[in-house]
């Protein structure tokens, strides 16, 4: 019997998460939108099912521990696995603020969903992950993770100056690496991936790339070969410099 690929999208709602659940669910994935919101969730897989696509809605806020249980047993129970997780949720909350005058709490409030919330999905889910002849892990980042970028006053990004997200991102390519090394043995793959400048809800709709473009990146690395890469930084003209 043909497997059918079943993928876990937090934050699914919108954006590129959404535009990644349709994409995927177009090739045929079971798609799980993972969202904190249950009727912006449950209107997003109404919104999937229309075109076809096998969606179901997941209420999973990635900051309560609860929810993330709820959620490992719900698929557990239907599914017994899960083949892609595609950690998408994050907040950006400065808004221009420089780094020596950013508040704590809203750098521990960003880190709290970018960053410990990444981790404590995935914590839960990798058991199913890891029953999955061919399991993914897709960490959204960006481009303002990259050290080097950041460093570098030519960069695209060189106006902004971002600690709370940007630190976040960073970090969440440090959790990229640190998985990709425990798992390097099996078949489980973990990589960053860049979806680059996107026109989304995150940052005011500034960016000038659309979420089809964003989504493509993601979409690669949810379905990378046996022999491709893990613990990897990757957008579509490949890798990003850490």
């Amino acid at each position: 019997m043909h497997h059918v690929k079943t993928v876990l999208i937090t934050g699914a709602n919108k954006g590129i998460g959404y535009e990644t659940a349709r994409q995927l669910g177009a090739m045929g994935f079971t798609i799980l939108l993972g969202t904190r919101n249950e009727e912006k969730g449950k209107e997003a897989a109404a919104g999937l099912v229309n075109e076809g696509v096998n969606a179901h809605h997941i209420l999973l806020d990635v900051t309560n521990q609860h929810t993330i249980e709820a959620a490992f047993k719900n698929i557990e129970e239907e599914f017994g696995s899960l083949d892609v997780l595609i950690n998408n949720a994050g907040v950006s909350l400065e808004r221009g603020i420089s780094p020596s005058q950013l508040e704590l709490s809203v750098l521990k409030e960003t880190f709290e969903t970018n960053f410990f919330g990444m981790f404590a999905v995935t914590r839960a889910m990798l058991p199913l992950l890891k029953k999955s002849p061919c399991g993914r892990i897709i960490n959204l980042s960006s481009g303002l993770g990259s050290l080097t970028i950041n460093s570098d006053p030519e960069s695209e990004f060189a106006r902004f100056n971002l600690l709370a997200y940007s630190s976040s991102k960073t970090a969440v390519n440090a959790l990229t690496v640190m998985l990709a090394k425990e798992f390097k043995n099996t078949p489980l793959k973990i990589n960053s991936a860049d979806p680059g400048y996107t026109a989304t809800d995150l940052n005011r709709h500034s960016g000038y790339r659309s979420v089809e473009q964003a989504a493509g990146i993601v979409v690669r690395l949810a379905t990378l070969p046996e022999d491709g890469p893990t613990g990897g930084f990757f957008d579509e003209n490949g890798e990003v410099p850490w």
